[in-house]
């Protein structure tokens, strides 16, 4: 019987094979999945690593499997924004596989990147992980050549890559189909930029739904757009708008802002729907936000398993996977389904 203080030291290869009765090659096997033996001692030499608190030195375990057990996340994404939950997916992933995630912010600078990159490489990562501020735009490094696997979440990949981004057009499509099912029939949709893909993909399916002649203003993405858009669309001839589906969640707060300042209720005159889902905005408006969640923190964890998979020399098919958005339910859109909404997200939330 080994004392309390034996136990608190630290405990070696030598130890575990000791207590389990294997030899130290059967023990450093079974933990990695290796060698050919009986699954009840692969397990049994498990159970016992748990049970005497037995962590594997990296270093040695890098140096057999030829793996740093370390994946480089590169963003141009300073302001965290999107870069932050899409991490947090990532380390999700990858904390119970014992591989740490070392994250570098490039800004939009090439050499700043290059720096970077050559710091990734020299401690020898065994994959990167690019994600950035939008979909449709590169980081300004290239990385087709880099002799690592690269997975690209939230900006565009290169040739043959593999990428992750969300689905823009299902995220939308949510936002106007529950704001018909509450009854709202003059819905306007106020976005950012139309050079920008998410932007186009969101209209293109905003319209799809509500008809080829509904209204969609284009503007910054800031909450003085959302002022100005009201102001617009009030100041204009015809009937006015029930719903405003807004492109950001920003956007969005301006809108509610600028219709209080007319007398106008929300949602009981006009609804209200953003999109990203931005807690720090959604959460804290009043009434709190209606929000479609690009779910970044999925998004992370799909990249995380897919680089995990490529430095394991797992075949991997190229191309764009798009994941679901999902529509998170606040006071703000109002209509007869509102409490139905809420208690069927908070359903999901439990599972």
């Amino acid at each position: 019987m080994r004392s309390p203080q034996a136990k608190r030291e630290r405990q070696t290869i030598h130890d575990l094979a000791s207590i389990a009765g294997v030899s130290i090659s059967t023990a450093s096997k079974a933990l990695n999945d290796t060698g050919r033996m009986g699954e009840e001692t692969r397990e049994r030499v498990k159970r016992i690593a748990r049970e005497i608190g037995f962590r594997p030195n990296a270093l040695a375990q890098g140096l057999l499997s030829k793996r740093s057990f370390t994946i480089g996340l590169l963003t141009n994404d300073t302001y965290g924004r999107f870069t932050l939950p899409v991490m947090a997916g990532v380390s999700e992933a990858l904390v119970d596989r014992g591989v740490s995630v070392f994250l570098c912010a490039i800004e939009d600078d090439p050499a700043l990147g290059q720096v970077h990159v050559e710091a990734m490489l020299d401690k020898q990562v065994d994959g990167i992980i690019a994600t950035g501020k939008r979909v449709d735009r590169c980081l300004p490094i290239d990385l087709s050549n880099v002799p690592v696997p690269v997975v690209y979440a939230f900006t565009e990949g290169g040739p043959d890559s593999v990428s992750f981004r969300s689905d823009d057009a299902q995220g939308a499509r949510l936002a106007i189909e529950w704001l018909q099912a509450s009854g709202r029939r003059r819905i306007v949709h106020v976005t950012g930029p139309e050079a920008f893909f998410s932007v186009r993909e969101r209209c293109g399916a905003f319209r799809a739904v509500a008809g080829e002649d509904a209204v969609a203003l284009f503007g910054e993405w800031s909450e003085t757009w959302g002022r100005d858009a009201v102001e617009q669309i009030w100041a204009s001839e015809g009937e006015k708008p029930d719903a405003l589906f807004c492109g950001n969640d920003q956007i969005a707060r301006g809108t509610v802002d600028a219709l209080r300042e007319r007398g106008l209720r929300v949602p009981d005159d006009v609804a209200v729907i953003g999109f990203d889902n931005w807690e720090i905005v959604a959460g804290q408006m009043r009434p709190p936000l209606t929000s479609i969640d690009m779910e970044l923190k999925e998004l992370g964890r799909q990249a995380g398993r897919t680089i995990l998979a490529l430095a394991e020399g797992q075949v991997v098919e190229p191309g764009v996977r798009t994941l679901p958005c999902r529509l998170v339910v606040r006071q703000s859109c109002g209509g007869r389904n509102s409490l139905e909404a809420r208690s069927l997200e908070d359903e999901k939330q439990r599972r």
